[in-house]
């Protein structure tokens, strides 16, 4: 049976201090979780009774192992998740400083696994066969994950529905203008394109919401998904049709999984074919409440959870 979604890019160890509003060096205590957008994202889904899957690569290492363990007990296959010799599982660190300041601490050297995906190795098959397949802005970054990126997203030409993440990372790439040409091609194969301001101005040079997303339409999308912050999500498709729904009124703990848990409703949504501003209002929900936790991976919330948020307007 085909999965409902299959994921590309990052996998790592989430290290989050136990204290907030306290700077890394005086943390004294810090909880361990699955992280990494796409993969947060395939278990986002998966709280949401979807059938998921991940492709991406670890450290040979106790890191690696447990992140196999936590993505068998989140109920995400890891079927493609593959060691790299020699490389260590990355782990990310972060601040939390409510409502809006978590820096984030990437350690990836001297290269992450996940860039080490290779298009030799790829289930073109699997993945052209899955009802939703998610890649991100940082697979793009290095090879060989670039060009497998680039070849999973050519072979799957754009059967079923095709999402770019676009995932911006700075601190990944040496500046935007290396990252565009990418991008354009990477937006050529798929179907759903979905950034926030900073992301969707590197993919396209535009920055104003309604520009962007025309100007994602007219790289060959169909449906164009521009996170504006605090103004909340603008969602255009190629047939005129439109929402632009506000953010969840939140008391903000950490936000850093806010947009993977979005992501996880998205797909959600458009799987179970609803209309655009009833998956605009349940993606923002599920992003709402996970901002309103600390972790990531364990916070994406249930069905009932998003359904609560929704009805009462609010994350209590």
């Amino acid at each position: 049976m085909a999965y409902d979604l299959i994921t590309m890019g990052r996998i790592g160890v989430d290290l989050y201090p136990l204290q907030t509003g306290v700077p890394l060096p005086q943390v004294t205590s810090f909880g361990k979780f699955l992280g990494g957008s796409a993969t947060n994202v395939a278990v986002a889904a998966a709280r949401l009774g979807r059938r998921t899957a991940v492709i991406t690569r670890t450290g040979d290492d106790p890191f690696g192992t447990y992140l196999h363990e936590a993505l068998k007990d989140f109920g995400v296959d890891d079927r493609w998740v593959t060691p790299v010799p020699g490389l260590p599982t990355p782990v990310t660190f972060c601040e939390v400083f409510p409502p809006d300041d978590f820096p984030l601490y990437f350690y990836r050297r001297p290269k992450a696994p996940d860039l080490e995906i290779d298009a030799h190795d790829l289930d073109l098959d699997g993945i052209r066969d899955a009802r939703v397949f998610w890649v991100t802005g940082t697979g793009l970054s290095e090879e060989p994950s670039r060009t497998a990126t680039l070849a999973a997203l050519a072979h799957r030409a754009k059967s079923g529905t095709t999402v770019f993440d676009l995932d911006w990372r700075p601190m990944f790439w040496t500046d935007p203008d290396a990252a565009r040409p990418f991008y354009k091609e990477a937006l050529r194969h798929t179907t759903v394109a979905v950034g926030n301001l900073d992301e969707v101005e590197v993919a396209t040079g535009v920055r104003e919401p309604h520009a962007a997303a025309r100007a994602l339409l007219d790289a060959g999308v169909e449906l164009a998904v521009v996170k504006q912050g605090p103004k909340g999500v603008l969602a255009v498709n190629r047939e005129g049709a439109s929402a632009e729904v506000p953010p969840l009124p939140v008391n903000v703990l950490n936000g850093l999984g806010a947009g993977d848990a979005f992501g996880g409703s998205l797909v959600h949504g458009l799987l179970a074919g609803w209309d655009l501003e009833k998956t605009m209002r349940h993606a923002n929900a599920a992003g709402a409440i996970v901002a309103s936790r600390l972790e990531c991976s364990s916070a994406m919330p249930t069905p009932g959870e998003i359904e609560a948020a929704v009805t009462a307007g609010a994350v209590k």
